[in-house]
């Protein structure tokens, strides 16, 4: 295994634990595609996101800004299901510390009481995966009204969709990028042309 594992060593973890599945899914934004991939499956095993989350250490590290404002530095995503990444990369950077937003039955994002980012406050967005970008953009949104610096966004797994948002000119670290085939809809979809099983996944 390499320092910064390759992206062919991602993947293969990621089959290994049932991760990365193929086949034909439907996702909740009514989005078809011929991959799935759940990062969660693979995080279960503590060899695994220790592997990855230091890793995405590294990548980060690598940048000679954010190197330099380790100590400072703020880890934060954007639900409860990216803590294990988040905690991994802020253990490995030495970072300041870790935090996470919430929000429930399509709710605005929101810290919990008694938690305010300072103005100032240099922060990384970090999560397990980038597919279409919404709650991570949602959460930049957040942070920045509150007067923070995002001066990063660093992810496991980035496999864009058509929809994916563009973050501009913010830093983007990942391991592995997959490049999935999606269609809009079943009318569009050669899985569902070709009479391919459709399962429904949930997130």
């Amino acid at each position: 295994m390499h320092l910064i594992p390759t992206e062919d060593e991602v993947v293969a973890v990621l089959r290994e634990t049932g991760a990365l599945r193929e086949g034909h899914f439907e996702y909740p934004t009514g989005l078809h595609s011929n991959e799935y991939l759940q990062v969660p499956l693979a995080l279960r095993y503590s060899r695994h996101q220790r592997m990855l989350s230091v890793g995405l250490s590294r990548k980060l590290r690598a940048n000679p800004e954010i190197r330099a404002i380790t100590s400072e530095l703020s880890i934060v995503t954007p639900m409860t299901g990216g803590l294990p990444v988040a905690y991994g990369v802020c253990e490995a950077m030495r970072a300041n510390q870790v935090y996470w937003a919430e929000g429930e039955h399509d709710k605005p994002l929101r810290f919990r009481q008694y938690l305010q980012p300072a103005p100032g406050e240099p922060v990384v967005l970090v999560d397990d995966i980038l597919r279409t970008g919404t709650k991570l953009a949602e959460l930049k949104t957040l942070l920045e009204s509150y007067g923070a610096t995002v001066v990063g966004l660093a992810v496991i797994i980035y496999q864009p969709t058509p929809n994916t948002l563009d973050f501009g000119n913010l830093p983007l670290y990942y391991l592995a990028r997959l490049n999935a085939g999606y269609a809009v809809d079943s009318i569009h979809c050669e899985w569902c042309q070709k009479g391919v099983p459709l399962e429904k996944v949930w997130i």
